[in-house]
């Protein structure tokens, strides 16, 4: 049995970083992000990077760190508005920012996975998104071309996973790790457990360990809630 799991996030990416790589990281929000992993990107100093998320993480979380300290200079997303750092970096033109409907996103993420190079929606047409874009027209209705997205590296978060790779993810915290499991050259995945072979229910596996190449034990998992709205005692 050839195990892919590493000691560290340190160990895990050593070899893989470089200036000017994409990076795709899974989560939503602030929810099944890969902790352990984006601190350990932020340590290492890398510097002019793409990233591929659903949003920036907030001012001094997740994805966020790394906009703090300048290390991303494009990215790809579909929601940033809980990020103040990310907002002052777009409007002053310090950040290049590619925005995306959420399902469009998504899908670009899961063609880039599936090998399949772009494809047609009908999301974004007679908008800004479709500027510039290959327009065409199925069954009476315009659709606007987008391509499929592959990143250098992918990290993704999971509950569990096996010596192989395999993952489980658990309820929202599933969001969009899978697709983005599937999207990268490399795929490193943190997860909160680590169990042996033949413990993980075949039909319950998410993300099939051909997907991944390398596996660390999460060092974070501080679960963060965005925003916490409680309900006022009744008098």
């Amino acid at each position: 049995m050839i195990s892919k799991i590493y000691e560290t996030a340190e160990q895990a990416l050593d070899g893989l970083l470089r200036n000017g790589m994409s990076i795709a990281s899974g989560g939503f929000g602030l929810c099944g992000i890969p902790e352990t992993l984006i601190a350990a990107i932020a340590r290492s100093g890398v510097q002019n990077l793409t990233v591929i998320s659903n949003n920036a993480g907030v001012d001094d979380f997740g994805l966020g760190i790394m906009v703090r300290s300048r290390q991303i200079s494009r990215i790809i997303a579909s929601y940033v508005g809980e990020n103040k750092e990310f907002e002052r970096q777009y409007l002053s033109g310090e950040l290049e920012v590619e925005f995306n409907p959420q399902g469009t996103l998504a899908e670009r993420i899961r063609a880039g996975g599936a090998g399949i190079p772009a494809f047609y929606t009908r999301t974004g047409v007679g908008t800004i998104l479709a500027e510039g874009k290959e327009i065409r027209t199925f069954a009476g209705f315009d659709h606007v071309m987008e391509t499929g997205l592959v990143a250098d590296l992918a990290i993704v978060k999971a509950w569990r996973a096996d010596p192989f790779g395999n993952l489980v993810y658990r309820k929202s915290a599933r969001n969009f790790n899978p697709i983005v499991a599937t999207c990268g050259k490399v795929t490193i995945a943190e997860v909160e457990e680590i169990v042996g072979p033949g413990e993980l229910d075949p039909s319950q596996i998410h993300t099939p360990g051909i997907y991944v190449q390398r596996v660390i034990h999460a060092a974070c998992n501080e679960k963060r809630i965005e925003q916490k709205t409680l309900k006022k005692e009744a008098l």
